[in-house]
């Protein structure tokens, strides 16, 4: 599998490690745990984003940005 070159370089960045691993040997009911895993980042990350983008609106509007 090639990695995205727009990936983070460190050695121990946790998606580059991700997108490294083999699934060949995984099971269905193992990719498919996988999956669910990955859909419940992608949530907590879009959480995030949807926390962070208020909180900047927020101090925009604050200091009429």
């Amino acid at each position: 599998m090639d990695i995205d070159e727009n990936l983070p370089l460190r050695r121990d960045d946790p998606l580059a490690n991700l997108v490294k691993q083999d699934i060949d040997a995984l099971s269905v009911a193992e990719l498919e745990a996988r999956i669910a895993a990955l859909r419940g980042e992608i949530a907590r990350c879009e959480g995030k984003i949807a926390f962070a983008s208020k909180h900047r609106s927020v101090a925009d509007a604050l200091f009429k940005k």
